[in-house]
């Protein structure tokens, strides 16, 4: 069977359900499927050659939902900071305050702003 990144997609997402069946999150089967998906890439590469993942992609990947808050090991992969950090960041580069030293969001220029000016 070809993987496709359709499949990988579908296959991990039903990890996840099965991860979501208690009151508290677990991540144990999205890490038991990356483990086992990392294994068949090694073991028969011809059948991921329409995958742009290589096994030590995945292994980031398996290390980053191994961590005790996966989301936090995402974010410090990406952006060298944690969520919480990273959102702290955004706030204070779209946040100004008025004269009466209150809160207001600046906006994003969108492409469409951008063009028009």
């Amino acid at each position: 069977m070809m993987y496709t990144k359709e499949t990988i997609f579908n296959e991990f997402k039903d990890a996840t359900k099965k991860d979501q069946v208690k009151k508290k999150e677990v991540f144990t089967n999205r890490i038991s499927y990356l483990k086992t998906l990392k294994e068949d890439m090694i073991k028969s590469p011809k059948y991921f050659t329409n995958i742009s993942i290589s096994p030590e992609q995945l292994q980031n990947t398996i290390d980053c939902w191994s961590s005790p808050n996966p989301r936090d090991a995402f974010y410090k992969s990406v952006f060298g900071m944690t969520y919480a950090e990273k959102k702290q960041q955004e706030e204070v580069e779209y946040t100004t305050l008025d004269k009466n030293d209150k809160k207001t969001e600046t906006k994003k220029l969108t492409e469409e702003t951008q063009s028009i000016h």
